[in-house]
């Protein structure tokens, strides 16, 4: 759902701009409540993780694929705050590297794709696991439909947008039902796409998972057959694990591993077909005074490397350079983040009174 430069005319493109920029400041502040020492390292993960996941374009109808999104995983996993932030980068990575979604349509990539998803997801989420009994499949759950609410949300959201400065002339009616009715079949894929990733990171280490914090004692994991507490949740504010158990390194490096293999290989079997909204701009005729990328000469445009002919190294080699920008990238601003919240707690910074 990248929007590309000239579906949105200048004035809108700025004033998203503007509500980008607001957001990610406030994002910057709230980060710093959801960052800690186990998170922030992985945040940067959850980052790359997304950019690998979306270069996986899978069929959704005749002629048409979808990619994840990522709001809804990224606020479930390290915070709603931290999830903007997470998308991001990834759509700032993408962007300037890759020529994937236009530079003067940064603000309404990032409005609809890392806001509105990321907001939509998370409340809906929050919502049912108040609900549903505490257990992993409830969170599991919960994240399922939270994920396949947001994909439609972000089309509503664009068609809102096109309505307010599209730059060609067609009936909104239209460009709202074929933008809801293609984007909720791509929704079920990024539920399922969610739902896995939360539900494998529960399985091994519930502690990790910022959207199951406050339940994390009356969850439950399935060991011989049996449902029991799982570890470090048996009570309201469980003791210090030891610190080979509580470390992050094994997870931190099998969702790395991952996400290379997925970039870096399965992204060649991905679908070929425009994703949800180039088809719909393409039928429709909202691509009519679409732009070329300001970036369309870099070295890495379309996600391939630039002198390499075989398309499955070029490809694959971009997908593994896409990752490993992203999560340097992103974790630098995470370590940063929690950085802040670290020297502003310093005793050098409170004040006493006497």
């Amino acid at each position: 759902m990248h929007v590309p430069d000239g579906f949105i005319n200048a004035p809108t493109s700025a004033v998203t701009g503007v509500v980008a920029a607001g957001a990610i400041a406030v994002s910057l502040r709230g980060a710093r409540r959801e960052l800690d020492e186990r998170t922030a390292p992985l945040a940067g993960l959850v980052a790359a993780f997304i950019f690998a996941v979306q270069m996986l374009n899978f069929p959704v109808a005749a002629g048409t694929s979808g990619h994840l999104l990522g709001g809804a995983l990224a606020a479930i996993l390290v915070g709603p705050y931290t999830g903007v932030l997470c998308v991001s980068v990834v759509l700032l990575m993408q962007g300037i590297l890759f020529a994937d979604g236009g530079l003067t349509a940064l603000g309404v990539n990032i409005t609809d794709m890392a806001i509105v998803t990321t907001v939509v997801a998370y409340a809906l989420f929050r919502g049912l696991v108040k609900v549903l009994p505490r257990t992993r499949r409830s969170v599991t759950a919960a994240s399922f439909v939270a994920a396949l609410v947001s994909v439609p949300a972000a089309a509503l959201a664009f068609t809102l947008l096109y309505w307010i400065g599209g730059t060609t002339d067609v009936a909104i009616g239209k460009v709202a039902t074929a933008m809801i009715g293609v984007h909720v079949l791509i929704g079920i894929g990024e539920a399922v796409i969610t739902a896995l990733t939360v539900g494998a990171v529960i399985a091994v280490r519930p502690d990790l998972v910022y959207g199951a914090r406050g339940l994390q004692q009356r969850l439950k994991l399935r060991v011989n057959g049996e449902l029991v507490d799982a570890p470090g949740t048996s009570s309201p504010e469980p003791a210090p694990a030891p610190v080979a158990a509580r470390s992050h390194r094994k997870v931190w490096i099998t969702g790395l591993v991952a996400s290379l293999v997925l970039a870096g290989f399965v992204s060649f079997y991905a679908s070929a077909n425009p994703d949800g909204l180039e088809k719909v701009a393409a039928d429709k005729g909202i691509d009519e005074k679409a732009e070329e990328h300001a970036g369309a000469d870099s070295p890495l445009a379309d996600y391939g490397v630039e002198s390499i002919t075989n398309a499955r190294i070029s490809g694959g080699l971009a997908g593994v350079i896409g990752v490993g920008v992203t999560v340097v990238a992103g974790t630098a601003v995470f370590w940063s983040v929690r950085r802040r919240r670290s020297d502003d707690a310093s005793p050098s910074n409170t004040e006493t009174t006497v």
